[in-house]
């Protein structure tokens, strides 16, 4: 089993984004995704600063994926994809059809991400068919479906040809929207946003009237409020998930992924927080934890 570090989904300063890199560097990790998936207006690092980030990766002996936007809503920003697509040398994690299209285009080999909305074994053997060789499985299903899909015939006999991604750690994202609920949090226009959200570096908690955590305001994007953890999972994964995505935190990513990497085999077990959840995975309500 493998470990990855997904791309960053909060806006942090361009020396937070490049220090967390070199820890990665330096870190045990397996597969890093670099790049901005969720705003386009959040261009502290640019795509050349990415290619850079890239390539140190690599020399430190990581895999390094591009990925790609979620949401594209100009043209502008879908000539930023087409760099991504033309890099020449890194795999790109497409988490846009468009992108699918774009890669697809070129014969290029991806990575179909978790807002890709695949469900079920006919959308995966499509994907395969059209380049696709990692999959990272939509973060509200269950071992139990990625279980029996995976045991499907048109699935089995090529199950060699691709590896499955499981998001395992971090808020969950959980849905995109034209609008910014960030502004909105401060009563700004997304226009006029003076990309606010750089001063919240892990998004916005939005709790209910009990003061449960209910959700995260990370600009376009809303992410679960509770905090996914399945390192408890990692025993029940063997043979089944070839990788698992951490998604980087402001704060404690790299002790997590230590934690991780002990527990594959059940051998270090962690408690969970309070605020920490994992029932998507055993089947259960998404804020639950079984």
């Amino acid at each position: 089993m493998k470990f990855s570090l997904g791309p960053v989904l909060y806006f942090w300063p361009k020396a937070q984004m490049q220090q967390f890199y070199r820890d990665a560097a330096d870190s045990a990790v397996d597969i890093v995704y670099l790049g901005e998936t969720v705003c386009s207006k959040r261009r502290e690092l640019k795509f050349d600063d990415y290619m850079a980030l890239a390539q140190m990766l690599r020399e430190a002996g990581k895999q390094v994926c591009l990925s790609s936007m979620t949401l594209y809503e100009a043209p502008g920003e879908l000539r930023e994809l087409r760099k991504y697509v033309d890099n020449g040398e890194f795999l790109v994690e497409a988490n846009d059809v468009g992108a699918i299209s774009m890669l697809q285009q070129h014969s290029l080999p991806f990575v179909a991400g978790a807002a890709i909305n695949c469900y079920n074994q006919h959308s995966l053997r499509h994907l395969v068919a059209m380049g696709l060789t990692r999959w990272v499985m939509p973060v509200e299903l269950s071992q139990h479906w990625l279980d029996t899909l995976l045991s499907q015939g048109v699935i089995s006999d090529i199950r060699d040809c691709f590896e499955t991604e499981v998001f395992g750690f971090g808020h969950l994202p959980l849905a995109w929207s034209g609008r910014c609920f960030t502004a909105r949090s401060e009563n700004r226009s997304k226009d006029q946003c003076e990309l606010c959200c750089i001063n919240y570096p892990g998004g916005r908690q939005v709790t209910s009237q009990d003061g449960t955590a209910v959700f995260v305001l990370n600009g376009i994007q809303t992410q679960s409020g509770s905090r996914y953890n399945l390192i408890n999972q990692l025993p029940a994964m063997q043979g089944m998930v070839d990788i698992v995505r951490l998604s980087p935190q402001p704060q404690g990513t790299f002790d997590w992924l230590t934690k991780f990497k002990a527990n594959i085999n059940g051998a270090a077990p962690q408690p969970l927080a309070a605020t920490d959840s994992n029932g998507y995975w055993l089947n259960l309500a998404g804020m639950a934890t079984g």
